[in-house]
């Protein structure tokens, strides 16, 4: 990793700390906070949108979500791809049957997530027992309803970070590195004065000019 590239990184971002962002960012850490007080279903829903954004756009996700809201929880598996295809998902309908076997944690959610001490744990079992949810999407779901401490890898942050030489693209992203992946982010959070959850927040905007959830 070249440190004058990796310099020039920090400096963006403290750049970015200093501007208008920050609001942004604050305003969005705020709404994550506030998401995670909500009731199950409501918990449900959002991990509904973090299943949509798996290899799709997160902005088209989140207008899917405005519009299917309920559904989510109580259209048939075939109604529900039928509104993700009139929406224009990629996968309409092996997002609509993820979902659909995911109601089974609809109203336990709140309790699965506050039974575990650790978000590492909890990220561990989310992607294991939810079909359509991996790292990246477990780590989305859990940093939208107010963790902080986890990172959100998808390609516009593998875009940056290689870009800057930080890392090297991976032509997989698996569970290892992953978590390698993960632990250079949080080195860089920690010198930032940052969580994780905000730091990605920020390279998001560097990447796309947009601070999305």
């Amino acid at each position: 990793m070249s440190s004058s590239r990796l310099d020039e990184l920090l400096s963006k971002v403290r750049e970015l700390k200093r501007s208008r962002v920050r609001e942004l960012v604050d305003a969005r850490m705020r709404e994550f906070r506030r998401n995670g007080r909500k009731p199950s279903r409501e918990l449900f829903k959002e991990l509904c949108f973090c299943i949509l954004t798996a290899n799709f756009s997160a902005e088209r996700s989140i207008r899917m979500q405005e519009e299917i809201e309920d559904g989510f929880l109580t259209l048939s598996e075939g109604e529900l791809a039928r509104e993700l295809r009139r929406l224009g998902h990629r996968y309409p309908e092996s997002r609509a049957r993820y979902i659909v076997e995911a109601r089974w944690i609809a109203d336990k959610l709140k309790d699965i997530i506050e039974s575990f001490g650790s978000q590492l744990e909890l990220r561990d079992w989310l992607a294991k027992s939810i079909k359509g949810l991996g790292y990246k999407e477990a780590s989305h779901f859990l940093r939208n309803i107010g963790f902080t401490d986890l990172a959100i890898i998808d390609f516009h942050i593998l875009d940056l970070l290689a870009s800057y030489g930080v890392v090297e693209k991976p032509r997989t992203l698996t569970r290892k590195r992953y978590l390698e992946i993960e632990e250079k982010l949080r080195e860089i959070a920690r010198s930032l004065g940052l969580t994780l959850a905000e730091l990605d927040l920020y390279l998001w905007y560097l990447e796309t000019g947009k601070v999305l959830k």
